[in-house]
């Protein structure tokens, strides 16, 4: 079928608007029409190539929409059903078979290689092939082809368009706090980046009981929205110590703290400010070779770092449990979104890395 999608066909090109041909779903596969799609920092590194995937590409991960078509052996949807989708595992390894898809040995090329499993593409253009696949997704575009996998069946009483962003930024946050730290009510933590990611484990933290949250970004507007969304400390890195300053509030360090950004002075902080007997969850992703220096002794002092890849969190199980949370009044993550045209999709990335929206979200 022709679809409209947005194409990337050089390292840090623009992404072009273009009419593709998109196969039709094989036996374990699903066509959806996109309603709403998320953009990461994760589809940015990937269209400049600091991940290797193949170019021309339609990159795109956080995609939400309506099936319209399942291959013969899918059981899980069906046409008409509203989803959103996350991360593609294999479902066979031991980390699958243990409930924890995130940690599949599979995962970069399942979701990276920009092809299916036997290395043929699901897009094509004037009989040259389109790399899709991004995530088992592409949802930079106006209809998809996923796995039955990596679809999550959601409530229809919620706002479609909006619920992409939960298939990986706002579940990688919320997660990291609910799934991973599992920080007890009434402790503390301190979230170091205050972009989608950091705003959804802060509102986790207020979800979960935290009564000392204590957000670390380098841009006011993002703390100020920081503590729109529960904040009850802002620290901005730029100006303030935030290793002394966050002592000064706790006394004794923080028992929690999540680290978001993939820059190595920021993990520092967010090991270094936690309290003996702490952890820190490492969500940020750096360039592969990135290196970190850590004290000794301060791991020795019963420290715990624990590295998260997407929340920790089985997306069939965790993204609903979300939106139960978000129609209850409790997550309301919704006030990070900004809405653009796929046409506006350059300037939609433009002003998501120079931190002027939260989360930008594309409609078809």
């Amino acid at each position: 079928m022709k679809i409209k999608a947005a194409v990337v066909r050089e390292k840090s090109g623009p992404f072009l608007i273009e009419e593709v041909e998109l196969d039709e779903p094989r036996e374990e596969e699903v066509v959806v029409r996109i309603a709403g799609s998320g953009i990461c920092h994760t589809d940015l590194v990937a269209r400049d190539q600091y991940l290797p995937v193949p170019l021309p590409a339609v990159l795109g991960h956080e995609g939400s929409g309506v099936v319209e078509k399942v291959g013969s052996r899918v059981t899980k949807v069906k046409p008409g059903d509203h989803v959103t989708m996350s991360y593609l595992s294999c479902g066979r390894c031991p980390a699958c078979a243990q409930g924890q898809p995130s940690h599949c040995p599979s995962f970069f090329p399942t979701n990276f290689s920009g092809t299916r499993g036997d290395g043929s593409t699901t897009m094509k253009k004037d009989g040259q092939p389109i790399y899709g696949s991004f995530f088992n997704q592409s949802s930079f575009a106006s209809h998809v082809l996923a796995n039955e996998r990596n679809v999550v069946k959601v409530s229809p009483e919620v706002p479609l368009e909006l619920l992409g962003p939960l298939g990986c930024g706002v579940q990688a946050g919320a997660g990291g706090v609910m799934n991973t730290l599992r920080p007890e009510v009434g402790s503390s933590i301190a979230v170091f980046g205050a972009g989608s990611v950091g705003q959804s484990a802060i509102l986790a933290a207020v979800a979960v009981g935290c009564t000392t949250i204590i957000a670390v970004d380098v841009k006011e507007e993002r703390l100020q929205a920081a503590r729109a969304f529960g904040a009850t400390h802002l620290i901005n890195s730029t100006t303030t110590d935030a290793v002394l300053e966050i002592r000064k509030i706790t006394g004794a360090g923080v028992a929690y703290s999540l680290e978001c950004t993939g820059l190595p002075p920021v993990f520092r902080m967010a090991v270094d400010v936690l309290m003996m007997g702490g952890v820190c969850g490492l969500i940020g992703v750096a360039p592969p070779g990135v290196e970190v220096n850590l004290e000794m002794k301060t791991i020795l002092d019963a420290r715990t770092i624990k590295g998260i890849v997407m929340g920790d969190s089985n997306p069939d199980i965790f993204i609903p449990r979300l939106i139960e949370l978000y129609k209850g009044g409790r997550f309301p993550f919704d006030k990070m979104i900004t809405f653009y045209s796929l046409e506006e999709i350059n300037q939609a990335a433009e002003d998501s890395e120079k931190g002027r929206v939260l989360k930008a979200v594309l409609r078809p």
